[in-house]
C-alpha cells in the first residue's frame, strides 16, 4: 500500500505562490540538493538558441530565432526613397543620415495566440513599444548597418545634357580628372524590419534582437541604377546584392532575483542571477540587466562592450556588472554559432 505525499503537488505549488515556489528551489533545504530554477535550469544557464535564416519568401531577408518557448520571425523589406523626397536632406550628411532619414524601421507585434496576456483587437501593448524603441537605438548605436550599402549612385555620361548635369554646373561642382562628371546621390534603400512573436515565454529583447542580426545578415537588395530619362530609380529583379553589416553585437539579458516577496523583507540580503529568463521569472523580478557584446570585431582579440543598461531596482553593482561581461561572453559565442551555422 502507497501512501500519498502530503501537500500540494509540485505544478499547483508553483501556480499557487511562484514566488516561493523558486525561492525554495534556488535555496533548498536539503543539504544534497542542487540549486535550481523553476523551469529546471541553473541560475547562470541559458536556452540553447536556435537559428533559421531565409524564413520568408517574399522578404530581403529574414530569420527566425527560438528560444526555449519564445519563437520570433523578422522579415526585412527594401523600398527605394528618391533625396527629391526628402524635406530635409543635406547631399554632404553621412555620419547622421541613417537616423535623419529614418532609413531603418523595426516594428514589433506581440500578437494574439503567442502569450494570452495578449488580447485581441488591442493597441500595440507597452513592451511592443518599449522592445521597439530598444532596438531602434540599439540598431543605430551599434553601427550595424552599413549606410554605403543603402546609398543609390548615378553617374552621368560625359555627353549627359540631363538637369542633375545642369544642376551639378549651377553648383560649381567640376567634373573629374578624366572629365567623367561626379557621381550624384539620387536615393536610398529604406529597410522596414518587421518582427512578429510566434509564441513568448520571456527575454524578448534578446531573441528579438539575434532575429533582427541574423535577418539582416541574410538581407539581400536589388541592384539598382537611376535612369535619367524617366527620373526613377530601377531595380534588377535578379542580380542582388549582400546588405553590407558590421560584426556580430549579441544582447545577454538576466534578472535579479532577490527573495523577497511584496511587503516581505529581503532573503538576508542573498539574490541571484537568472540568465536568459522566462515570462515567470520576468513577473517575479523587477530589475534587469542587459549587455550587448561583440567579440568579432577586431579579429576577436578583445570583447567589444555596445552597451550595458540595468532597468529598475538597487541590487546590482558596478562589480556585478563588470562580471557579468564574461557571461555575455559566453552568450555569444552560443549565439555566433547558431548564427553562422545557418548562414
Amino acid at each position: 500500500m502507497t501512501t500519498e505525499p502530503k501537500g500540494l503537488p509540485r505544478a499547483t505549488f508553483a501556480k499557487l505562490s511562484p514566488h516561493p515556489y523558486l525561492l525554495a528551489n534556488l535555496e533548498p533545504s536539503a543539504e544534497n540538493a542542487t540549486p535550481a530554477r523553476s523551469n529546471g535550469r541553473a541560475p547562470s544557464s541559458a536556452r540553447p538558441p536556435t537559428v533559421n535564416i531565409s524564413s520568408l519568401s517574399h522578404a530581403n531577408g529574414s530569420a527566425l530565432v527560438r528560444l526555449g518557448d519564445t519563437t520570433v520571425i523578422c522579415g526585412v523589406r527594401a523600398e527605394t526613397l528618391l533625396t527629391t523626397d526628402i524635406p530635409n536632406f543635406r547631399p554632404d550628411n553621412r555620419k547622421t543620415e541613417l537616423a535623419e532619414y529614418d532609413l531603418l524601421v523595426p516594428n514589433i507585434e506581440l500578437a494574439t495566440g503567442c502569450s494570452p496576456q495578449f488580447l485581441p483587437g488591442q493597441p500595440p501593448s507597452v513592451l511592443a513599444q518599449t522592445l521597439s524603441a530598444r532596438v531602434y537605438s540599439l540598431l543605430h548605436a551599434s553601427k550595424l548597418v552599413s549606410p554605403e550599402s543603402l546609398r543609390i549612385w548615378y553617374t552621368p555620361s560625359a555627353g549627359d545634357d540631363s538637369d542633375d548635369d545642369d544642376k551639378m554646373q549651377e553648383d560649381g561642382e567640376d567634373d573629374g580628372e578624366n572629365g567623367e562628371a561626379e557621381a550624384v546621390l539620387m536615393g536610398y534603400w529604406v529597410l522596414y524590419i518587421d518582427m512578429f512573436f510566434i509564441s513568448f515565454d520571456g527575454n524578448a529583447f534578446d531573441a528579438a534582437w539575434a532575429a533582427i542580426v541574423a535577418a539582416l545578415r541574410n538581407t539581400r537588395l536589388p541592384r539598382a541604377s537611376w535612369d535619367a530619362d524617366r527620373e526613377m530609380i530601377l531595380c534588377s529583379g535578379e542580380d542582388r546584392v549582400p546588405l553590407a553589416t558590421n560584426g556580430l553585437p549579441i544582447a545577454c539579458t538576466a534578472v535579479v532575483f532577490t527573495g523577497k516577496d511584496t511587503d516581505r523583507p529581503g532573503n538576508d540580503g542573498k539574490y541571484w542571477l537568472l540568465l536568459d529568463p522566462d515570462r515567470l521569472e520576468e513577473s517575479l523580478c523587477d530589475e534587469t540587466v542587459t549587455a550587448v557584446v561583440d567579440c568579432s570585431r577586431g579579429g576577436g582579440a578583445q570583447t567589444q562592450v555596445l552597451s550595458i543598461s540595468k532597468h529598475g531596482g538597487t541590487t546590482a553593482s558596478g562589480e556585478l556588472l563588470r562580471g557579468y561581461l564574461a557571461v555575455a561572453e559566453k552568450r555569444w559565442a552560443e549565439f555566433h554559432k547558431a548564427i553562422t551555422a545557418s548562414s
